[in-house]
């Protein structure tokens, strides 16, 4: 007959009790406290998710930055000799570019408005003109369409400043948001690692450690991936910009950039306008056609729908291309823009719990202080 020993024999019955522990052992007090202690918690958890609704996906891109700006931040740090002076510099080597580019972008687009609210009559005709020599369109005017459409665009210029003023309340707290925490985790990521690991006990050390290992995973695989293909879709926008010579080449790199982070609804938004600019405008159909072959051959297939996840996979380490492709996907579509992160974190999060649930080693007994109670079966 088997006998089971345990190392730690004065705390059996504590073992015990842990091990077969049911709900209807509680005490009244107990409960109560427990019930009270909850309610509390998701109020308070409510109240301060509702708090900073507006500002959170600024608080998330301000620890991604800081977390993997940190190797640049310590070169600064031994340097400058002053943890304080070092995070500002870092902070500033990220904002000033960001700053200049915002407003060389906001400068150009003002301009492309006003030349639209002058010019409105000569474009509604050389568009209208164009479509007509089409063999769908031979002989019909869309003039009235298309002097609507004109006319939203060079309203754009006008709206472009009321709306800056509309959001400035909240571009203004954001921006806080966003220095602030970068600063704090730049200053202070070593004690924040350390509370955090303190609060967690020594019973879920595993599944808090296989967590960690598959959140850290994907987060630098889906960074690493996004940042490699937007900067090399950006750059092939550019290139076929400055080729083609159309105007305003860099501001449309920009913008291909940042709303390329969407998987799917991308830079397809910047070609395939420019597209018909060339054709139109220019009557250089030619050149509209190679613009559309590369862009979606080569940016919104390739690049988005293949090489962004196989990248993101293969430096994850945790992921297969399937599963993060399925992440980059969905999640931007039910995230919104922080959903690029988003998504393969909630797989790779589930990936952790499955894989530690049904490792064999988590089926160990815990004594009362939350430690393996080791022992030794003797036939």
């Amino acid at each position: 007959m088997s006998e089971v020993i345990f190392k730690h024999t004065s705390e059996r019955r504590q073992v015990e009790r842990r091990t077969s522990q049911i709900i209807a052992e509680l005490t009244l007090p107990e409960f109560r406290r427990i019930a009270l202690t909850s309610l509390l918690f998701a109020l308070v958890l409510f109240l301060f998710l509702w708090m900073v609704r507006t500002v959170i996906i600024a608080g998330i891109l301000a620890i991604i930055v800081a977390t993997y700006m940190r190797p640049f931040y310590k070169m600064i740090l031994r340097l400058v000799r002053s943890p304080t002076g070092a995070a500002l510099l870092t902070i500033l080597c990220v904002a000033v570019p960001l700053i200049a580019i915002i407003v060389y972008s906001y400068i150009e687009l003002s301009g492309a408005a006003g030349y639209l609210a002058q010019h409105e009559a000569d474009i509604v005709h050389r568009i209208d003109s164009a479509l007509m020599r089409l063999p769908l369109l031979e002989g019909t005017s869309l003039t009235d369409q298309i002097r609507i459409g004109v006319l939203a665009a060079s309203n754009y210029g006008s709206k472009l400043v009321g709306g800056i003023k509309a959001t400035m309340a909240q571009f203004a707290v954001s921006t806080a948001v966003f220095l602030f925490t970068a600063f704090y985790f730049f200053t202070s990521a070593h004690s924040i690692a350390g509370y955090i690991r303190g609060k967690i006990p020594p019973r879920y050390g595993e599944i808090s450690s296989a967590l960690e290992r598959n959140v850290r995973g994907v987060l630098y695989g889906a960074i690493y991936a996004t940042l490699l293909t937007q900067t090399i879709k950006s750059i092939v926008i550019l290139a076929m910009n400055l080729a083609f010579q159309v105007p305003l080449a860099l501001v449309l790199a920009v913008l291909s950039f940042v709303i390329g982070f969407f998987p799917i609804v991308g830079s397809w938004s910047i070609y395939v306008p420019v597209a018909l600019w060339l054709g139109i405008f220019r009557d250089a159909w030619g050149s509209a056609l190679a613009m559309l072959l590369i862009g979606f051959l080569g940016n919104t297939l390739f690049m988005s729908m293949y090489i962004r996840p196989k990248i993101a996979a293969e430096k994850s380490k945790v992921l297969n291309f399937y599963w993060m492709f399925i992440g980059l996907v969905t999640g931007v579509y039910t995230f919104g823009l922080v959903g690029v992160l988003l998504g393969p974190i909630v797989i790779g999060l589930l990936k952790a719990t499955v894989d530690t649930v049904t490792a064999q080693g988590s089926w160990k007994l815990l004594d009362a202080d939350g430690d393996t109670a080791e022992m030794i079966i003797q036939k």
